[in-house]
């Protein structure tokens, strides 16, 4: 039986959406080939780089600790078992930007994939907000996210990865981040900005969100994918 390799990763460019508290990313021409060959004095090559200035949770990204708890660990230093391992992927699509993805939802969702929920999961949500929002004025402002009670939920069945295809796995009206709250009381990380959950709903699967290894870093951009079986 064969893998296939799904990509789960939003594209990085300049003017791409950004969670308004996160810096803009701008991407900048260092050096072109013809400034290059001018340069080294090559007749036959030259080398072209960019710049980037983007946020640590610029696209699709995970969290350190750090960034909600100033004792918790920063990205470098937290165990990369956070970051891959096995996951599964349940559907919340069906509940409404106007209210809060309860501990009911998620148990519902789970017992529909089929799937047994196993401490040191990486669990994924799929809301179904990229599909239906992305590039819209909906993005940034309209979508659900996770109670403190659901949220909580995850936490204690085990989860090590609260995955999610939205800006943040908080309602947007919870001025208490209540998903953010929940990580940092259990040391576990989110993963935002995913996308193509609907290529790996309701699957268990082997999952990849490697963060750059950033000195005291708050989280990274990451390239997300799934191994799936085929």
């Amino acid at each position: 039986m064969g893998l296939k390799l799904i990509d789960l990763s939003q594209e990085i460019y300049q003017g791409m959406s950004v969670f308004p508290m996160h810096q803009k990313t701008f991407i900048m021409t260092n050096m072109s080939h013809e400034e290059n060959m001018s340069m080294t004095g090559s007749k036959k090559l030259g080398f072209s780089a960019r710049n980037l200035l983007i946020s640590e949770h610029g696209g699709t990204h995970c969290d350190a600790v750090w960034e909600y708890k100033p004792s918790g660990l920063t990205i470098d230093k937290m165990p990369l078992q956070h970051f891959w391992g096995s996951a599964i992927c349940i559907d919340v699509s069906h509940v409404p930007p106007s209210r809060s993805i309860e501990p009911a939802d998620l148990e519902k969702a789970v017992s529909k994939s089929g799937q047994t929920l196993q401490s040191g999961d990486i669990i994924l949500l799929y809301t179904g907000h990229y599909d239906r929002n992305f590039n819209t004025d909906k993005w940034q402002t309209t979508y659900s996210g996770l109670s403190y009670a659901g949220a909580k939920w995850l936490a204690e069945q085990g989860v090590v990865n609260i995955g999610v295809d939205a800006p943040a796995i908080d309602h947007p009206d919870d001025i208490d981040f209540s998903g953010h709250l929940i990580c940092g009381e259990y040391d576990i990380t989110n993963t935002e900005n995913l996308c193509n959950l609907d290529k790996v709903v309701n699957q268990r699967f082997l999952f990849f969100g490697l963060p750059l290894k950033i000195r005291d870093g708050s989280g990274s951009p990451i390239r997300a994918i799934a191994l799936v079986e085929e």
